[in-house]
């Protein structure tokens, strides 16, 4: 691929297990290291969801579809990696004697029934972590920390001050074991190779090796722009309507997660719209992000950098106004 333009690109992507999986305009390609060292390419072409009815590539919507489908396929991408990067002799003794027993005596179903069921009880864990714990520290700061003082007004931005802190400490914490430590790796090659080609430069390791690893549309800063847009919008609903404050924990989870798509809807429209412009309002938003990014990604070696060029080179076309944001 010869020289080019600086651009903006909408092309993103996602770290998976052993390998990468960029989003481009000639579909989503995944690039997995195999276990003889060799780089296995699979191009997926289905059409996103915002671009296969008009409504769902409205404003605000799209944040949410895009939200949702890049959960569905990123999940499946993971699993695939997974299973392709490891040998026969890594999965046989990753398969737990339970696992065995259910697929010899139940069959593939019931292990899709599990799956479904792990998948469920992760979310409900998340639930419990990062929605009802922060209202229920809040609730008990406020009775036996300050008793007297009514402070019910300031809490959805004690909630979302506790909600970044656990947020900031988990992270931290699983990125200290070694296999997330490697993952984290392939995300920082997917930012380095991603601005290589925003730069105009061959998607060579020599080049993409020089590239910041910090990317204002990643995934990371996504989340932190959720968290901040929710403490203001929970904020703003609670002085428009003060009787918000005095409802049960129980309801006041549901009414945040009654706005979670507004919320995550808004974020999105940032995050493409950071892509596109460096402006103080942007760079103050992208901060906290960017400053997360200091422990999801990490410097990368060469062999992960040629994973990401590969995965880039394959969802690419030789029109750069292809990906345009």
């Amino acid at each position: 691929m010869g020289e080019r333009t600086k651009h903006k690109t909408s092309v993103g992507g996602q770290a998976l297990i052993e390998g990468i999986m960029m989003r481009g305009p000639a579909g989503n390609a995944m690039a997995v290291r195999m276990p003889d060292g060799s780089i296995d390419v699979e191009v997926d072409n289905n059409v996103p969801f915002v671009k296969k009815h008009k409504f769902f590539g409205i404003p605000l919507v799209r944040g949410v579809v895009t939200y949702i489908d890049s959960m569905v396929s990123g999940y499946k991408y993971l699993m695939k990696s997974a299973d392709k990067s490891m040998t026969d002799e890594e999965k046989e003794e990753d398969m737990s004697k339970l696992d065995k027993w259910l697929t010899d005596h139940m069959g593939p179903a019931m292990m899709t029934v599990i799956g479904v069921i792990s998948t469920v009880l992760g979310l409900l864990l998340a639930l419990g972590i990062f929605m009802y714990l922060p209202s229920l520290l809040v609730d008990l700061f406020d009775e036996y920390a300050v008793r007297g003082e009514d402070l019910s007004k300031f809490h959805p931005l004690f909630e979302g001050i506790v909600r970044i802190i656990i947020f900031v400490l988990y992270m931290w914490l699983v990125s200290r074991t070694k296999s997330i430590k490697r993952v984290f790796m392939y995300h920082g090659a997917e930012h380095k190779t991603i601005f290589c080609y925003e730069n105009g430069l061959e998607l060579t390791v020599d080049n993409v090796r020089k590239m910041k690893r910090f990317h204002p549309r990643c995934g990371t800063s996504f989340i932190f722009v959720i968290l901040i847009i929710s403490i203001l919008i929970s904020s703003a609903l609670v002085l428009i309507f003060p009787n918000l404050r005095y409802v049960s924990r129980p309801i006041w989870i549901l009414l945040k997660l009654a706005v979670l798509p507004l919320v995550t809807g808004v974020g999105y429209e940032f995050i493409k719209y950071a892509g596109r412009h460096e402006n103080i309002f942007v760079k103050i938003l992208s901060a906290p992000g960017l400053l997360m990014q200091r422990i999801t990604t990490v410097e990368p070696s060469d062999d992960i950098i040629e994973v990401g060029i590969e995965a880039l080179k394959a969802c690419i076309t030789d029109n750069p106004k292809d990906d345009e944001i």
